[in-house]
């Protein structure tokens, strides 16, 4: 896919960990053909010293497709650049927005915008070795660092690597005393920072995130930035993604549910025989497929199931969902 034409990052799913596995994208591929996905962080330790196909497989439906790398260390997310473009990645990004302690311990993440010019060095040591874009996703400041200057200076430092996309997490990351859930949630919305880099870099790629949950506040972004990336709301209420996909690129776009049911039946049977992949894996991710339908709760109810999921039967999903709407009748958008 790297090869043909890729759609514009006017919309992207974000990365999030524990939550965008190879299992969730091919989901959300299922509604949403044109969005851009990205992975979980995988840290440079990760690649370099563990399962290299455990941490890059993934399924060609999902392009186009974007990892994350976690790392400060221009050699190492160099190599890994390199290992993510031989596996047929379309692009790569920096993670410079995380503020959890776990990955401050590893000098990366949202402490790296205290250190542009090492974060210039990074990307431009892995632009060096592949093709592929390399993007950088940051939040717009640092405790109380509250000054637009300073995410200025880093996106004009950086910039300086060659790198034309910034993915803006408009909240700023509180290091200290606050938990990760907590910054998504408590440093207040700052879009306009977003909106005045896009005004003085007109020559980036800027997508803002954080926040967004309908068609009318993307519709809104997008008319001062390139994209929006959406965390949350993808996730926990994943059918909007087809509103999206029809309101964004496609007017024609019209899956029903039970189309997606019995493409994850099919792909979960392909994953069983293939890699050995319970259906609790990707059963976990679908659980906001029937958000507002009669019956949602027994369908939650059947997929986290540990009883019921122990039969570890693809079926297992279709079953589920016959508890919203009786066989052969189909749900529309």
């Amino acid at each position: 896919m790297t090869q043909q034409k890729l759609p514009p990052r006017r919309l992207a799913v974000a990365p999030m960990i524990d939550w965008t596995d190879r299992h969730c994208r091919f989901f959300h591929r299922l509604l949403a053909p044109h969005a851009w996905l990205y992975t979980e962080m995988i840290t440079t330790g990760a690649l370099i010293h563990g399962d290299v196909p455990r941490h890059l497989r993934f399924n060609a439906a999902e392009h186009p497709l974007a990892i994350q790398l976690g790392g400060s260390d221009p050699a190492a997310l160099a190599h890994c650049a390199q290992l993510a473009e031989q596996w047929g990645y379309d692009e790569v990004n920096l993670n410079c927005g995380c503020p959890s302690e776990r990955v401050q311990s590893g000098a990366f993440g949202a402490c790296l915008m205290n250190e542009p010019a090492l974060v210039r060095d990074c990307v431009a040591a892995m632009r060096e070795k592949v093709s592929i874009p390399v993007s950088v996703k940051h939040r717009i400041g640092i405790d109380t660092i509250e000054d637009y200057a300073f995410v200025r200076a880093f996106v004009a430092t950086v910039a300086e690597s060659g790198c034309t996309t910034f993915i803006v997490h408009a909240r700023n990351a509180w290091l200290k005393g606050l938990s990760p859930k907590e910054n998504r949630e408590i440093p207040p919305l700052r879009y306009e920072f977003a909106h005045r880099l896009k005004q003085e870099f007109p020559g980036l790629e800027i997508l803002v995130n954080g926040g967004l949950t309908t068609s009318e506040q993307i519709e809104i972004q997008l008319g001062h930035v390139d994209g929006v990336m959406i965390g949350r709301e993808a996730y926990q209420n994943p059918w909007a993604l087809v509103e999206w996909e029809r309101h964004f690129f496609n007017p024609e776009w019209a899956p029903t549910r039970e189309q997606v049911i019995e493409a994850l039946v099919a792909y979960c049977a392909r994953e069983k025989a293939e890699h050995g992949a319970p259906v609790r894996a990707v059963a976990r991710h679908i659980l906001g497929l029937a958000n507002g339908l009669p019956g949602a709760r027994n369908f939650r109810r059947m997929l986290s199931d540990s009883q019921i999921l122990r039969s570890d039967r693809p079926e297992l999903i279709r079953e589920a969902w016959e508890q919203i709407t009786p066989a052969n009748t189909i749900i529309s958008a």
